[in-house]
């Protein structure tokens, strides 16, 4: 059974006349006679008595009149919704971020696309560069936001657009020898403790290959910590633990504040782009589009995904 035939049926129904039916659907009566027939023939049953030139429901017509009601009901409520996705009026968007990127220049994108549709619910999940982009690849989530670059092997199924730009500051707080310095040449690096990222972060990734072009190597440096999240490796800084690298705009207000000391290294400089990934080759729905095309405009406006100049402290 179709739902044409379901529909024949019904209108049928209704009428207790089979002519009446077909005017109503713009068909032929012996159209709607031959939908019926091959109703019941399917299911073996009698939908109506056929009582000379008048029908009535059998039981089983009574029955299938009730319960197809009540399924054309469901089917045209699937239909509405269904296209309440395509009208932006309903959906989810699952969204991952690596943390310095969900916490400092993803909010401004959410909440410009919350105030222009509210009823989609967006969930955001936050995580080091690594597992975002294993996560996009594996449709854990449906567009990946993280700065760096695509890892080679993942290249084939992801698809990235640079929506930004994030630099890495090196800060120490009052007290550290370098508090107060102008510039330091590269080697003087390595006569600090430093606190870090775990492996698999983009923030670590970006120090070593900034380090990597003064030739030194991360593994050279004397480090005292290893932390899974940046806002760690900050509250360690400022309580005296030493170095440490980190996105700028998550140290701009303590280096405001004179809290934390932004230091110059001859030859240094650390800038990566902030990527908004997808998978390749999954469905992107209206909803995910959107989103994109949100993202996308900000980005070449260049509001909000650019940060300011770093606030530089008066000796």
């Amino acid at each position: 059974m179709n739902l044409d035939q379901l529909q024949v049926f019904l209108v049928a129904s209704r009428h207790l006349h089979f002519s009446r039916a077909a005017e109503e659907l713009y068909i032929t009566q012996p159209a709607v006679s031959a939908s019926i027939a091959k109703l019941e023939a399917v299911f073996g049953v009698k939908l109506f008595h056929r009582i000379g030139r008048r029908v009535e429901l059998t039981d089983a017509g009574r029955f299938l009149v009730d319960e197809g009601q009540r399924l054309l009901e469901q089917v045209s409520q699937l239909e509405r919704r269904l296209l309440e996705f395509k009208a932006l009026m309903r959906g989810v968007i699952t969204i991952g971020a690596s943390f310095t990127v969900g916490n400092y220049w993803l909010p401004a994108a959410l909440k410009r696309f919350h105030d222009e549709l509210p009823s989609i619910e967006i969930q955001c999940g936050l995580g080091n560069a690594e597992q975002v982009l294993e996560g996009t690849a594996r449709g854990e989530y449906d567009l990946g936001f993280l700065s760096g670059s695509l890892q080679e092997p993942l290249q084939e199924h992801l698809a990235a657009e640079i929506v930004g730009c994030e630099q890495l500051q090196i800060v120490v707080a009052q007290g550290h020898p370098w508090f107060g310095r102008d510039q330091l040449t590269p080697r003087q690096l390595l006569s600090s403790t430093w606190v870090m990222r775990e492996r698999g972060s983009g923030a670590r990734q970006m120090f070593a290959d900034g380090l990597r072009q003064l030739q030194i190597s991360l593994e050279s440096l004397p480090v005292s910590l290893v932390l899974t999240s940046s806002e760690m490796v900050k509250s360690v800084v400022l309580n005296g633990g030493g170095a440490a690298a980190l996105p700028e705009s998550m140290v701009r207000h303590e280096i405001t504040l004179k809290l934390l000391w932004p230091v110059r290294v001859e030859g240094l400089e650390m800038k990566q782009s902030i990527l908004m990934i997808r998978h390749a080759q999954r469905h992107q729905s209206a909803v995910i589009r959107a989103f994109e095309e949100g993202v996308t405009m900000l980005a070449r406006s260049g509001r909000e995904t650019e940060a300011a100049p770093a606030a530089e402290p008066q000796k």
